[in-house]
């Protein structure tokens, strides 16, 4: 009889890279750990320890295959024989059902079929307009964030939550109401593929990007597909939908982490306006949960009306008398600080905020022209002189890089603001020093940059050829967001089973439980081929291997034998 970690071995060595990866990644198994062949890793993958944490984590509906009469039907979950818990033909291996057991003796209940609930009750029609202003508003939420991840990526903890100071930065401006609500947030649009975690930070895709300029029902649109595609296997059903809220908690019995998750996707559905506070779904929730694609019609019926005029005023403000269009938004954000956020807005145009815009390639005539268009009042004559005094004083002060001298240099037609730049202490980290009617410093271009602008002095990056540049502090967006290829991250492991795994795989397992038994003192029995070609069967204590032979003491004829193992057949232990 072939045993479990014989046979896993070998189904693990018969999987493309590909697969060996997924399965080794869908356990959680580290990168760096120190397998040096496949029954390396089959032990450790059917490991009580590696097992429990495997078990602990699957669906109910997993669970209760599993536990029927210890035997699965053939093909009837591929999820797990994925997860390397049952053989491919359906039946679990030992070690799964023993510790499947002993889970199941602390909490029985973890596989008692619940009844099954109804659909959620549809919404009445107060509900359904709340849901569609929940919906609203938290777009508008989720655009303060991603604008504000374009131009600073979120910091990630090793946890992975956003970082202490994102938070009270975000909080503090107002785009969202609570550190909650910034992570539901960032779930969410990690759910749609509108931030890709890199490294340690967030950062906006292409997709995001366009998202931002999308309309309101677009945009919903977007979060709730990706919403859906998003929710734990134990949610989903066969037909691509998922199953009511009212089942969610009860979904992954054994998991500890799982009523945190499980409350924390409700809190999402209610932000976007798919379930209310009482588990009612609105009309667009419907079609959503039966898994066909999202259709925000009827959302879009209870939202208000998109913009696309201003009212300019004299104190240097422009009020969006409802919601703005959001590629007008995006725009006039980029030349005035937004100071209220809601169905009316408030923008206020600044000194700051304007060379900010031009920074990013606006120009005083690009200002004027797109404001004409978009004002209801035309352009006041302090906003005109604002915007002209801005672009008269944006640039005096130039940075860009020396080839000459391998130096940041900073010039100014003004001489005066050479000096205030030099005696600033808040630059002092810069180092910079006269040189030849400018100054110079070793460190970088873009660095010397940003201090100077974060110190408000009027600057502007010079290219190679002399000729201003725009420069982002933010990272460059992702790309489209792809399904990470786990094979990268498990290369060098699976390099390192293969390489261990290329001798013959009968002399490989013999060899490998000869050295365990001899580890362990163990007895055993091995059938040895003699010379003539016959087989005999000895009882050994295990007590050596080295040199290609296998030494033990044979109780039974209390003598020491040595044995070459070229002549062994099989072993297996005396239970």
């Amino acid at each position: 009889m072939v045993s479990d970690e014989r046979a896993l071995a070998s189904w693990l060595a018969e999987r493309d890279d590909l697969g060996l990866a997924r399965i080794l990644a869908d356990r959680g198994v580290p990168p760096t750990v120190g397998w040096h062949d496949f029954f390396d890793a089959a032990a450790g993958l059917l490991d009580g320890a590696s097992l429990d944490r495997a078990l602990i984590r699957l669906p109910r509906r997993e669970l209760v295959e599993l536990a029927d009469d210890g035997d699965v039907a053939a093909g009837s979950s591929p999820h797990l024989v994925a997860l390397a818990l049952i053989a491919p033909e359906g039946t679990p291996f030992r070690t799964v059902t023993e510790r499947l057991s002993a889970l199941l003796a602390e909490r029985p209940d973890a596989v008692a079929v619940e009844s099954p609930v109804d659909p959620p009750p549809v919404a009445g029609d107060m509900s359904v307009a709340a849901d569609a202003e929940r919906a609203f508003t938290t777009s508008g939420a989720l655009a303060d964030v991603l604008l504000a991840c374009l131009h600073t990526p979120l910091s990630r903890t090793g946890t992975g939550a956003i970082s202490a100071a994102d938070r009270k930065r975000l909080t503090e401006v107002h785009a969202v109401a609570s550190p909650e609500e910034l992570e539901d947030l960032v779930e969410s649009a990690a759910g749609a593929g509108l931030i890709r975690a890199l490294e340690r930070e967030w950062v906006v895709t292409t997709a995001g990007e366009r998202w931002l300029e999308s309309a309101t029902p677009e945009r919903w649109k977007a979060i709730a597909e990706g919403f859906r595609a998003a929710l734990p296997a134990g949610l989903r059903t066969a037909w691509g939908g998922f199953i009511p809220a009212g089942s969610w908690a009860g979904s992954y019995p054994l998991d500890p982490e799982w009523p945190a998750h499980a409350a924390r996707l409700r809190r999402i559905a209610e932000l976007w306006g798919f379930l209310d506070a009482i588990g009612s779904e609105p009309p667009w929730t419907v079609a959503l949960r039966a898994g066909v694609a999202a259709d925000p019609t009827p959302l879009a019926a209870h939202l208000p009306a998109e913009i696309d005029r201003v009212y300019l005023q004299a104190d240097l403000t422009a009020i969006a008398p409802g919601p703005l269009a959001p590629h007008l938004d995006l725009r006039l954000r980029g030349i005035a600080r937004r100071e209220s956020r809601a169905q009316a807005s408030t923008y206020r145009f600044t000194v700051e905020s304007l060379g900010a815009g031009m920074t990013e390639g606006e120009t005083a005539r690009s200002i004027r022209e797109f404001l004409a268009q978009l004002s209801l009042t035309g352009i006041p004559q302090p906003l005109d002189y604002l915007i002209e005094s801005t672009a008269t004083r944006h640039g005096l002060v130039r940075v860009r890089a020396d080839a000459s001298t391998t130096r940041t240099r900073v010039e100014s037609p003004e001489p005066g603001l050479l000096d205030t730049i030099a005696v600033d202490q808040a630059l002092r980290p810069l180092g910079l020093v006269h040189d030849d009617g400018g100054l110079t410093s070793r460190v970088a271009r873009d660095a010397v940059y940003w201090s100077l602008a974060d110190a408000r002095y009027p600057v502007v990056a010079l290219g190679a050829s002399g000729s201003p540049e725009s420069l982002h502090r933010r990272a460059a967006t992702a790309g489209a967001v792809v399904d990470a290829d786990p094979r990268e991250t498990y290369s060098r492991l699976i390099a390192v089973l293969r390489a261990g795994h290329r001798t013959d795989g009968e002399a490989a397992w013999l060899g490998r439980e000869l050295e365990q038994a001899v580890r362990a003192r163990a007895e055993i029995v091995v059938v040895v081929k003699m010379p003539d070609g016959s087989e005999r069967s000895l009882t050994l204590e295990a007590a050596g291997l080295g040199g290609g032979r296998l030494r033990g003491r044979d109780r039974m004829a209390d003598i020491e034998r040595t044995l070459p193992v070229t002549s062994i057949v099989s072993v297996r232990r005396v239970s």
